[in-house]
């Protein structure tokens, strides 16, 4: 097993291959953006509940307004 001071020696000699900075940048990416998707839907379905249960109101339903085409 390697100390941290022989890791950190290795790493900034150039002698660890840059391929898992790489790997560890793209799980990241990968890992931030399922987690974006998956609020986006969250907040959809929230915006879509609250759209169903909205208090309708009958200001605009006049006598007019239902007989304006005429």
């Amino acid at each position: 097993m390697m100390t941290k001071q022989e890791m950190i020696k290795i790493k900034y000699s150039g002698e660890l291959s840059t391929m898992t900075d790489y790997i560890n940048i793209s799980l990241q990416t990968i890992g931030v953006l399922i987690a974006g998707i998956i609020i986006w839907r969250l907040i959809v379905r929230y915006q879509n509940k609250k759209l169903g249960t909205r208090y309708k109101s009958d200001y605009f339903n006049s006598s007019y307004s239902k007989h304006w085409r005429k």
